[in-house]
């Protein structure tokens, strides 16, 4: 897949309402964006850089090896803010695929990212993303974990048909953590950009959601780990803690 003209986005807003400056956060000697940025690039499907509205976080992604571009602050959510990057760096349209990284995922894993492109080999699909076997009961009820639901189309492989906080689909069967990484076609991301927030988005709070009902196509890779996002001061002490081993 690395000869597919692939660009790795990863958006870094400094402002968090839960974790203020969370993506500089130091982990093992190194700000957290930097650990996702290394990740990325470990991951070899193509050029990683970071876009951010903070000159502290360009600072830092710069001093440690990699590319980052400054985008304006004002963005609702990551996707808007990597399709201004893609603008930005790729004036000429080299790229067909973007990949969307959150900066907050320091321990996910190079082949959890790429498993991220398998969804687009199929040239319906508009964009991939991942999922996990729930295996920690609480997590089947917990609204903080998204489910994805959705047809099998193959043992690693299913096509989104909902995305949800509740404990969805009822009866027997695996239930699906979703892993909030995106792989978009170019033209998905613009499309998906340009549509206005769906009533579904907007109640279940899953920006996803809108792409589903604007008839998109998502196509979910299961993979083995739910790389750890960092939201709390006790998912940072977590991390540090991984990754001090």
């Amino acid at each position: 897949m690395a000869s597919q003209s692939n660009l790795v986005l990863i958006p870094a807003r400094l402002g968090s309402s839960r974790l203020p400056g969370k993506v500089l956060a130091d982990i093992a000697g190194e700000p957290m964006i930097v650990h996702v940025a290394k990740r990325a690039r470990e991951a070899g499907i193509g050029p990683v850089i970071v876009a951010t509205d903070s000159p502290e976080v360009e600072a830092a992604v710069t001093a440690a090896g990699f590319d980052a571009v400054m985008t304006r602050s004002d963005h609702a959510s990551g996707s808007d803010r990597i399709h201004e990057a893609l603008q930005t760096v790729d004036t000429e349209k080299k790229f067909d695929v973007v990949i969307n990284i959150q900066g907050d995922l320091p321990t996910i894993e190079p082949h959890v990212i790429r498993a991220a492109l398998t969804p687009l080999e199929n040239p319906q699909t508009d964009i991939g993303t991942l999922a996990v076997v729930i295996t920690d009961e609480e997590e089947k009820t917990n609204p903080n974990v998204t489910k994805a639901v959705g047809s099998p189309i193959s043992d690693n492989l299913m096509r989104a048909l909902y995305f949800t906080r509740a404990t969805a689909p009822f009866g027997e069967g695996p239930l699906y953590h979703h892993i909030g990484l995106y792989a978009y076609r170019r033209d998905a991301l613009s499309r998906f950009v340009a549509l206005p927030p769906s009533a579904l988005e907007k109640r279940e709070k899953l920006e996803q959601l809108r792409a589903l009902e604007a008839g998109m196509r998502i196509d979910v890779a299961i993979v083995d780990s739910v790389p750890l996002g960092v939201d709390t001061p006790a998912d940072l002490e977590r991390a540090r803690h991984l990754m001090s081993r």
